[in-house]
């Protein structure tokens, strides 16, 4: 499938010099499958009548209007796709800059191509929606190698922490007998990410000072601090999986990673859509046994945001007010991926 540049070059913006001709079958029924986070596969149904006269498909394609449409899309790619005539279904990838988990409008044109270039027209097919799918395993592996360029040097550490309010610590004690409970990871970092607004988890950090080995005093999240020691997270009867990477127009990378109890729910979750890490030998966060003692190490050079799938208990750990300051900057809450950034990008949409 390709682009016919001659019919581009005269139609980026209407369908001028194109003659109708209701002899070609219009394109009904239209079938939109094996959906992917970049491409997807389309077929029709068409009358028998001047069937063989059909030399090209004209698709046209667009997001579905939205507020939070794509300010990034390539504003002089035209949305026709003029496509030969092959045989159906037929895939469509990449042409348009697909992004994943993104709403699309699609429909359809029968052509054919006249000795003089022109082309005439069947009417358009009704309008069909349909919506990109998540980053695939694939995808998600494209990015962790990414991660892993940039990772750096491994430092010890000894605990998770969580920076919230008081007043989150005190709802926790009142109305959940004392337990954090997991909650729906908002859609902040990469679009495609398939946890995004979909897996329940608490965040954790575990980033360390370089020059005192312990958690910074500061935090964008809240004053008060819950630290608990990191064999109680995460530990043999843990799996550990990749979630995302992506900066927010920062000089700073974030990674995101999953903690899950083996053969909790979230486990299960992660195991269907996230790539896993071997616990013992990554890049990012490791736990290995050393004179019987389980030890820890975490890359210097991304943040990481680590979500634990199960409740966990304050009793567990301790809950204190940090010295520092509040820094709303590093805040990630909902925040967007810079689509522009080559270090944290995949050749896929974004």
């Amino acid at each position: 499938m390709c682009y016919d540049s001659d019919y581009v070059a005269r139609n980026k913006s209407q369908d001028s010099g194109i003659a109708e001709m209701e002899e070609l079958p219009v394109p009904h029924n239209i079938k939109i499958s094996n959906i992917t986070c970049d491409s997807f596969k389309i077929s029709w149904e068409m009358d028998s009548k001047s069937k063989d006269r059909i030399t090209h498909y004209f698709i046209d394609l667009n997001k579905k209007e939205n507020k939070n449409s794509n300010k990034f899309k390539h504003k002089d790619v035209p949305t026709k796709l003029v496509a030969k005539a092959v045989p159906l279904p037929m895939t469509v990838r990449g042409h348009w800059f697909l992004s994943p988990r993104t709403e699309y409008t699609v429909a359809v044109q029968t052509a054919s191509k006249q000795v003089d270039g022109d082309y005439v027209v069947s009417e358009w097919s009704e309008i069909i929606e349909f919506c990109t799918a998540d980053y695939s395993k694939v995808h998600l592996t494209q990015l962790l190698e990414k991660a892993e360029v940039i990772a750096g040097r491994m430092l010890k550490f000894s605990v998770f922490y969580r920076n919230q309010h008081k007043e989150y610590f005190d709802y926790v004690g009142e109305h959940h007998g004392n337990a954090m409970q997991p909650s729906v990871k908002d859609n902040s970092g990469s679009h495609g990410s398939p946890i995004s607004g979909k897996l329940e988890g608490i965040f954790f950090s575990c980033s360390t000072e370089f020059n005192t080995g312990k958690p910074p005093q500061d935090s964008p999240y809240g004053r008060y601090r819950f630290e608990i020691a990191a064999e109680k997270l995460f530990n043999p009867n843990t799996n550990l999986y990749f979630g995302d990477f992506y900066c927010m127009y920062t000089a700073y990378h974030y990674v995101i990673l999953v903690i899950a109890p083996v053969g909790s729910p979230g486990d299960e979750f992660c195991k269907q859509r996230l790539p896993q890490l071997n616990s013992k030998d990554n890049k990012f966060l490791t736990c290995t046994e050393e004179d019987g003692v389980l030890v820890y190490h975490h890359a210097q050079d991304v943040i990481l945001e680590v979500i634990y799938t199960d409740p966990v208990d304050l009793s567990l750990g301790t809950v204190a007010e940090i010295t520092g300051h509040q820094l709303m900057s590093l805040s990630t809450a909902n925040a967007k991926k810079d689509p522009s950034c080559k270090t944290c990008n995949i050749s896929v949409g974004r």
